[in-house]
């Protein structure tokens, strides 16, 4: 098989009519897939009896979005992966550009399509807009999305090119390179494990690419909204560990040292607004990392990248000198 769509689903009974028919309908000739994170609403009986032409794997427990990509992906036999959310609406021809520019470009092994707002169409969205870079502490951001400020989409990305993490929301990726970097990494359960995958591509000197001539709408927050104190939590948590696993050697303390006094710092600055749960979110998720950190020390290989940022301190950038943009970034 050369395509498989691949949509993990966790009591997705609402989400899936909503967004199915639109993978259905502008998929034609590749197999679709569903893996059941162990469902508890209706979810299953529904693929069942409305859309008998989706395969679907069935995962014993709620394994997260790891976990739950890592087992069901065992049992598809594909060149390439379309990992693609549940609340993903996709358009025509969204499959060929991507597919075309993997079949020509062997040392390319994930790319991600445009990623726009469901609700808000014309405008990029969050979890991956045009394309995910990173800076020199570890902060992701994207062309079209730096933190909670996105672009209105004027064609500013429409090109092709080399980027740093593709969106876990539409994430097509070679069969070959995942499995040989042993997918994502379970003990992140989910959020960022689709960038420390990627960064662990890059240490091994494959690509990552945007695509701007696919394009996909995604809804965002359908498994956990981005005001709950447990998606915090996993962020905080996840980008520590990934700086851990990733980083080259001499970068690793003043990194990691920088990076948790930043924490701390925003923690109290947002206590007004965020109230105590977000503060109480990254001490816990501190804590969790200090306890994880001779397991994911453990992971790291023999060469890191040396060159994988460029862009100076982002938070400084944005909330001190109010560089909002993509294109004002240094």
């Amino acid at each position: 098989m050369r395509i498989a769509i691949v949509i993990l689903n966790w009591n997705g009974e609402k989400l899936l009519p909503q967004f199915l028919p639109s993978v259905i309908n502008n998929s034609k000739n590749v197999e679709i897939y569903v893996i059941d994170n162990a469902s508890t609403d209706g979810s299953v009986e529904l693929l069942t009896t409305q859309y008998p032409e989706v395969k679907i794997i069935q995962n014993k427990g709620n394994y997260g979005f790891a976990k739950g990509y890592n087992e069901g992906l065992k049992e598809i036999d594909a060149e390439y992966f379309c990992l693609l959310n549940s609340d993903v609406e996709v358009t025509e021809n969204w499959i060929e550009p991507i597919i075309s520019l993997l079949d020509s470009r062997p040392d390319i092994a994930a790319v991600q399509p445009k990623l726009l707002d469901f609700k808000n169409k014309s405008y990029f969205e969050y979890a991956g807009a045009g394309g995910g870079l990173i800076d020199q502490y570890g902060y992701p951001y994207c062309r079209g999305r730096v933190f909670s400020t996105l672009e209105e989409d004027k064609g500013q990305y429409n090109d092709t090119t080399q980027i740093f993490w593709a969106t876990g929301a539409c994430f097509f990726i070679r069969s070959k390179d995942f499995f040989e970097q042993k997918g994502f990494d379970e003990d992140f359960f989910a959020h960022m494990e689709e960038i420390d995958l990627c960064w662990r591509l890059n240490n091994a000197g494959r690509k990552i690419y945007y695509c701007g001539d696919s394009t996909v709408y995604h809804l965002g927050g359908a498994t956990l909204d981005k005001s709950n104190p447990k998606k915090w939590y996993l962020n905080y948590r996840n980008s520590l560990w990934m700086l851990l696993k990733n980083l080259p050697k001499n970068k690793l303390f003043p990194t990691i040292f920088t990076r948790l006094s930043l924490d701390g710092i925003a923690a109290m600055a947002f206590l007004p607004s965020q109230g105590f749960p977000h503060l109480w979110a990254v001490f816990i998720s501190h804590m969790h990392f200090y306890k994880g950190l001779s397991k994911m020390y453990k992971k790291r290989r023999k060469h890191q990248d040396k060159n994988y940022s460029t862009t100076a301190l982002l938070p400084i950038q944005y909330f001190l000198k109010k560089r909002k943009y993509f294109n004002d970034l240094k």
